[in-house]
């Protein structure tokens, strides 16, 4: 049998959410009884809560909506490599060791253990890694934190890589698990009108 990867980590009322971010939280409006089958649920939170996926509007007033995007980029070859403790960036040289043939997908193991409270220390994405990552013909990249960008970034220079050079991007991703290595990267995000980004339920298969 295959092995599936889980590299999602659970959505619940306690995710780490950056400040002001909208929490998850969910209420029941029906429930089973005597007058009603079924069990209903509604969900309020931001699409940045747990693993997702950024659309471009997320970072560029009318650019693409998360319903609007491109699938190919989230699903196929996909490497994981571990720069893990690295600093705040990821910097080229702490990808060079994995760096012959990448594929289109390039997924960054920063973290021993993925943080389950809010960290504003993360490890981000040097804009440099981004463009090189680019050049090498990588069409999305992800991280085991909240972002692309530090926290205290008001220019999100990384971001704006992935804008200019039409990258996608998957962040809060738990790669606590994952050997260094070749995959394949299952990622899709949900096709939400009008929305900055989507959840996605990200696994990988050996």
């Amino acid at each position: 049998m295959t092995r599936l990867w889980d590299i999602s980590p659970t959505v619940s009322p306690v995710s780490p959410i950056f400040p002001g971010d909208e929490p998850f939280s969910l209420r029941w409006t029906a429930q089973l009884g005597p007058d009603c089958p079924v069990n209903l649920s509604a969900i309020t939170m931001s699409p940045h809560v747990g693993a997702h996926g950024d659309a471009p509007l997320h970072y560029a007033n009318g650019a693409a909506s998360a319903a609007e995007v491109d699938l190919h980029p989230y699903l196929g070859p996909c490497r994981v490599i571990h720069a893990i403790g690295c600093g705040p960036l990821i910097r080229i040289e702490h990808l060079m060791h994995a760096a012959n043939e990448l594929p289109e997908r390039v997924l960054v193991r920063c973290m021993e253990k993925a943080d389950e409270t809010w960290n504003p220390h993360f490890t981000a994405y040097a804009p440099e890694t981004v463009e090189w990552l680019a050049a090498q013909g990588v069409k999305l990249i992800g991280l085991d934190t909240p972002s692309v960008d530090p926290a205290d970034s008001k220019t999100l220079d990384s971001h704006q890589r992935l804008l200019r050079l039409d990258l996608r991007v998957l962040e809060n991703l738990v790669l606590d698990e994952v050997p260094e290595g070749d995959y394949e990267l299952i990622a899709l995000p949900l096709k939400l009108a009008g929305a900055c980004a989507s959840p996605v339920r990200a696994v990988l298969r050996k």
